[in-house]
Parts: C-alpha cells; structure tokens; sequence
C-alpha cells in the first residue's frame, strides 16, 4: 500500500511527468521536422516557378527572334515591358554558341541584348549548355544573386545553321524575400502551436491521470485513519487494483478483529485458574510473588494487543502527544532529582505503527536516560517522507564503547544504572528491528552523556 502510494506520487517516478516528457520530447522533435520539411518544400516550389517563369520568357525571345544572313533580328520592344526598362532586374541577352571549352573560357561574342540590360555588367563566363539543352545556374550581378537560365539552340539546318545560346536573369531578391517571409511566419505560427500543444497537453494529462490524483489522495485519507476503504468509482485499467486493495484491508480488518478475540479468550481463560491459585493458602509468598508478576503480565500484554487492535496498521500515531504524555509521567517519577526534561518533535511528525510499541521504545529509552542523567534528559524527533529519526540524549556517565553492544542484549545493565533487569533495551531493540528501524548509540556532544539514536526508514 504504502509503496504504490509512493510510486503513484513520487516525483521522480511520475507518471504525469514521462508522459509530459515524451509528450514534449515527441513536439520538439516533430515540430522542427514539420517546419524545415514545410519550408523547403516551399522553397522548391518557389524555385520551379521561377525556372518555369525564365523558360517562358525565353519562348517568348525565341518567337520574336529572326535569323538573316547568319545574323539575328530582334524587335526594339519585347512583350514583356521588364526588358524594356533599363536596370529592371530581369535581363535577357544572346551569344554565339561555344563549341569548345577554349571559346567558352573566352568572352563569346555578344549577338543581341535587352535594353534592361544596359549599364549592367555580367560575368564573362556563363553556362553553355549543348544544342537543344538548358541549364539553371546562380550568378552575382551587381552584388545581388541572379538565377541563370541558358539554352542553346540553332537556327536552320545543316550550312546554314545558326547556333546561339541565350542568357535570361532574373534578380532573386523578390524570390528570398518571399522565402524569407515565409519561413519567418511558418516558425511563429509553429512556436505558437507548440505553446497550445503544450497548454492542451497538460489539461489532457490533468484530465487522464485525475483518477491517479484521486486514488493517491484516498490512499493519504486511509493511512490517517479517516476512512476505512477506496470508495470513488475507477476507470476499467484500475478496478483490478482497486479491488484488491479494499479486500487487503478488509482481510486485515477481520484478521484484527480475530487475533483481539482470541487474546480475550485466552485473557478470560487464564484469569480463573490464576484466580484459584491466588486463593490457596498453603502458597509461599514467593509462590504468591509469581502469581501476581504473572496476572500482571497478563493483564499487560492483554491491553498491549487490544490497543494494537484498535489501530489500523496503516494509522500513523502522533508522536509529539506520546512524548508530552512520557514527559509529565517521567517529571512526577523522578521529581525528586529535578531533572530537566525536554521534548522538541517536529510538527506533524508520525510514527507507523503500534502506539503501545512506541510507548514502550520511548518509555524505556527516557526511563533510563532519567535513571542515568545528573540533571537534563532531551528528545529531539525529526520527520520527513523518507525517514523518522529519534535522539535521546542525558548528561550522565555515557555508556563505554565496549558495553554498547551488550546492553542491547536481553539480561545485561549497564552500570550507569542502579535499577532494572537489564530487558528494557533489549525489548527496544526488538519492538525497534520490527519496524526494519536501526539503533546508533553514541556520545551526546552537547550534554556528554549518552546519546541513543532511533533510525526508521519511510518507505
């Protein structure tokens, strides 16, 4: 029980917290993908409208273009009013067609150019495809990426054949300014979709995992005490658990129940016979000494199991209303010494288990701390999820480094104490390795005496 809680609301381990993660991991991924995909995917088109546009308007030079003589007429004004005008970044002009790579290195002879051209200088040497081929290429003009588009083609045949290549540029600083916009708008409208996937994402994950939240605060209120099983209705994927958990407490439950009712039974049971024994008059006071020492023990472990019976094991017991309760019994007790004793538990600290057993680890480790000390006795409790921690401290003699293991065992006394059997240790450590708890005994650096350290891991 107490392990699924942590796991259902340890942060570490939230389920909340992967799903957020790779739910995130998933947008951060895909989203950048989605983004470049789109933007060159808009770029090719770009691009091959802008290759479409060139080859358009070489067909239109083409139709216009006249071939006399071996010599090439072209009109004073193209159809297309870009190449009219001077400078406008679209520009067209024709050369003789290289046949070798020599003449291609050299500046091939110009044939005709467009007024747009005019006062523009391009690079000497340009793409020459073979004849009946084009080419695309990139070229800087005038500091500014122009795209390239040249074709070779001849005019008539054989002898009188009249091969050229033509030259269209077109300026891309609309092409990159359309590009760059864009990309600038795609990458806001996808940042602002993560944001909206991450707000939607967090309300769905709110919205699926509510019946986690929901059983982890049910479990919280079954540990306190303040309900005795999970009541909500779960989804399918949780009924199995669910339902186990309400028939592990109700096992328990009867289990409780039972083990109370058989501890009377046997309690009654004693009692007459005991009662018989008590009565003979023919008893030493020795063998009346026992009877009563075993009564009394009886009766002890009888109201030890009915208070264990009435708590749940899943209860936590309030620590700080057991010390105040051990601090004004042990004030009384030892009144006369006037001993100083000191309690300081922090807030809402709690102790998983039996409220008797941990009467008795800490009425035995005070009790001897009292017999011990010369004039202050402290118990420092601190608590948080992972661990509980006991300190309890005197300033008496201390206890040897040689005699800390054999006071904890059953039937040794330490000297700093003049009364006891010599069991009130060894009964803390047992009660105390119950509860998978450790004890540490030291010497108090503030007081001198000694100093018993109760460790309980929180799981």
């Amino acid at each position: 029980m107490i392990i699924l809680k942590q796991t259902l609301s340890f942060k570490s381990q939230s389920l909340k917290a992967r799903l957020m993660v790779s739910a995130l991991a998933m947008i951060v991924v895909m989203l950048p993908i989605i983004g470049l995909t789109l933007s060159n995917a808009f770029t090719e088109q770009l691009q091959s409208a802008l290759k479409n546009e060139l080859k358009a308007y070489s067909y239109s030079i083409f139709a216009v273009a006249e071939v006399e003589d071996k010599e090439l007429f072209m009109p004073e004004q193209l159809l297309e009013n870009q190449f009219n005008v001077i400078q406008s970044g679209l520009y067209a002009k024709a050369v003789s067609f290289a046949n070798n790579d020599d003449e291609r290195r050299r500046k091939a002879p110009m044939l005709w150019r467009s007024h747009s051209l005019i006062g523009v200088s391009t690079p000497n040497i340009l793409p020459t495809p073979t004849i009946g081929h084009s080419e695309f290429s990139e070229v800087l003009i005038e500091g500014e990426f122009h795209m390239v588009y040249s074709i070779s083609v001849s005019f008539g045949e054989q002898e009188q054949s009249f091969p050229l290549t033509l030259h269209i540029f077109k300026n891309q600083k609309e092409f990159l300014a359309i590009s760059s916009n864009f990309k600038q708008q795609l990458w806001t409208w996808l940042i602002l979709l993560l944001i909206v996937f991450v707000v939607v994402q967090l309300i769905w994950l709110q919205w699926t995992l509510k019946p986690l939240n929901t059983l982890t605060n049910e479990l919280e209120n079954i540990e306190q005490g303040n309900q005795n099983s999970l009541q909500n209705q779960y989804p399918i994927e949780l009924e199995q658990v669910t339902t186990q958990l309400n028939t592990l407490l109700n096992t328990e439950q009867n289990q409780r129940k039972r083990y109370r009712n058989a501890l009377s039974d046997l309690a009654h049971s004693l009692k007459t016979p005991l009662a018989i024994i008590q009565s003979q008059k023919s008893l030493t006071d020795e063998t009346s000494e026992q009877v009563t020492a075993i009564s009394q023990m009886v009766e002890h472990q009888l109201k030890k199991a009915q208070s264990a019976g009435e708590s749940a094991w899943h209860l936590g017991i309030s620590i700080e209303s057991v010390a105040n309760k051990l601090e004004n019994t042990l004030s009384k007790i030892y009144r006369d010494k006037a001993l100083d004793i000191s309690t300081d538990v922090q807030e809402k600290a709690i102790f998983k288990g039996d409220e008797a057993d941990l009467m008795e680890i800490l009425g035995n480790l005070l009790d001897n701390a009292c017999k011990a000390a010369k004039s202050r006795v402290e118990l420092t409790v601190s608590y948080n999820p992972h661990c509980l921690r006991f300190s309890i401290a005197d300033d008496g003699k201390g206890v040897d480094d040689s005699k800390k293991d054999a006071i904890l065992q059953r039937g040794t006394r330490a000297d700093t104490y003049e009364k006891g059997h010599g069991i009130g240790l060894a009964i803390v450590r047992d009660l105390v390795a119950s509860y998978n708890g450790e004890i540490n005994i030291q010497r108090s650096s503030t007081l001198g005496g000694a100093l018993f350290i109760l460790t309980f891991d929180i799981i």
